[in-house]
């Protein structure tokens, strides 16, 4: 069959142009291209989803002629009843947003959310072998617009399945805050009997290298397979779909900002690998608690700050924080802010320490290092023994900065008169008392 042309011809279509969904060929003065017409916010731009999964932008100006290939195919998908199979445990998705639970629409250009099992299944069909799913949604939302209450309506919604049966939690989750709401759940719910796995998507589900389904069907066949316990993360080991890994929510970080290995546990090696349908323990499970669930939530209105220390460091930048309830200081090396005035120039550092002084005496003011790896240590140098006298908290933790904000809030939430003793306390397995390297 011939295919249909459709030829530009003083900057304007001779003929209709192709439906969004049509397959097409472009022919310009120097290339063809074969791809999915896929709508355009510009008229004067024609966009399709060429086969690797990218998006390509063509001006209409530089295009000689337009060829409909086929037309769109639209079926009737009839949602199939899912008969839960003997012998599978139980699993509750719990869905927040990204793109692991989503499929490309090519009537809006952009990716549509698929929240209901049927839905999850027919993405994702090889889960059914795994476990028995429910499904539901809790919000979508982009995880960098998350606040504390989300992580309180999760851990609800966890408490809620738990009484319900569930065997294991997996929560679908945006990748860019991704550690911050492992970190929540984990000092959240107190006690927990079951695994909470929060599995994200690097590559969207429309793109060849999608690493949304092999997280996802890593994140089942861990839960199937193992009695672990506790939050964490499942995710990519390598760029390759050769294996994933199970991170510990309280000592992960995101470290790339778009690698599908972009999650590294810090200070700690990971939990386990899930390879060739085999799982690889590397690290021992914690033993089920035989007490009951306490869900511990978060005050959603608290304010904590993060500020990271740097050179020529501002008194301003600190008395910014004057009206929070906690601060955690990103200090450098071992955790040490500008303090010392040896010179003329370095008389301005005075200002910070009398400043610290003075925050210190009315909020917790924690201090991390940025560092990423290693353990904060005040007590080597004159500088951390002086921050530790005028009142900064954290000598000898070895939180990444992000885990350190989360438990800081918690702690004001639950605690608020036992902020130090709490906060230097190793509560979820957020403090390593001996690091690797």
């Amino acid at each position: 069959m011939v295919p249909k042309r459709y030829i530009f011809k003083k900057k304007r279509l001779v003929f209709l142009m192709p439906e969004p969904g049509d397959k097409v060929e472009i022919k310009t003065n120097q290339d063809i291209f074969l791809g999915t017409l896929m709508p355009s916010i510009k008229e004067e731009v024609l966009v399709i989803k060429l086969e690797s999964g990218y998006n390509l932008g063509i001006n209409k100006h530089k295009i000689k002629q337009v060829n409909l290939l086929s037309k769109k195919e639209i079926k009737e998908v009839k949602k199939a009843k899912i008969i839960p199979k003997k012998g599978l445990k139980k699993v509750t998705i719990l869905h927040t947003g990204g793109t692991i639970a989503s499929k490309v629409s090519y009537e809006t250009g952009g990716t549509i959310s698929r929240f209901t099992p049927e839905e999850l299944l027919e993405l994702y069909p090889t889960i059914k072998e795994l476990v028995n799913i429910d499904s539901k949604l809790i919000s979508n939302i982009f995880s960098e617009d998350m606040r504390f209450g989300h992580y309180n309506l999760m851990a609800k919604a966890i408490a809620l399945e738990l009484e319900k049966g569930a065997e294991g939690i997996i929560i679908t989750h945006g990748t860019d805050t991704l550690h911050y709401t492992a970190a929540a759940l984990s000092f959240i719910l107190e006690n927990l009997s079951i695994p909470v796995l929060l599995v994200g998507s690097q590559r969207s589900s429309d793109r060849g290298s999608s690493d949304a389904r092999l997280n996802l069907e890593a994140a089942c066949q861990f839960i199937a397979q193992t009695d672990f316990i506790g939050v964490a993360i499942c995710m990519h080991e390598t760029t390759s779909d050769s294996s994933c890994v199970i991170l510990p929510g309280l000592k992960t970080r995101k470290m790339h900002s778009s690698k599908r290995d972009a999650f590294k546990s810090i200070n700690m090696g990971p939990i386990a690998r899930i390879q060739d349908s085999k799982i690889h323990v590397i690290a021992p499970f914690k033993r089920p608690s035989s007490k009951k669930l306490i869900v511990k939530p978060i005050k959603e209105g608290l304010k904590i700050g993060i500020l990271k220390v740097h050179p020529n460091l501002l008194v301003e930048e600190l008395r910014a924080y004057n009206k929070f309830d906690g601060l955690i200081l990103e200090g450098t090396g071992l955790g040490h802010l500008p303090i010392n005035s040896f010179d003329k120039i370095t008389e301005y550092n005075k200002k910070i320490l009398n400043e610290l002084k003075r925050l210190t005496a009315k909020i917790p003011v924690i201090v991390t290092t940025q560092t990423i790896y290693g353990r904060i240590n005040m007590n080597v140098y004159s500088t951390g023994r002086i921050l530790q006298e005028v009142g900064v908290m954290g000598n000898l933790l070895d939180m990444t900065s992000e885990t350190a904000f989360i438990k800081l809030a918690w702690v004001l939430s639950n605690y608020p008169k036992e902020v130090r003793e709490k906060f230097h306390e190793n509560l979820r397995g957020e403090i390593n008392t001996r690091l690797l390297e």
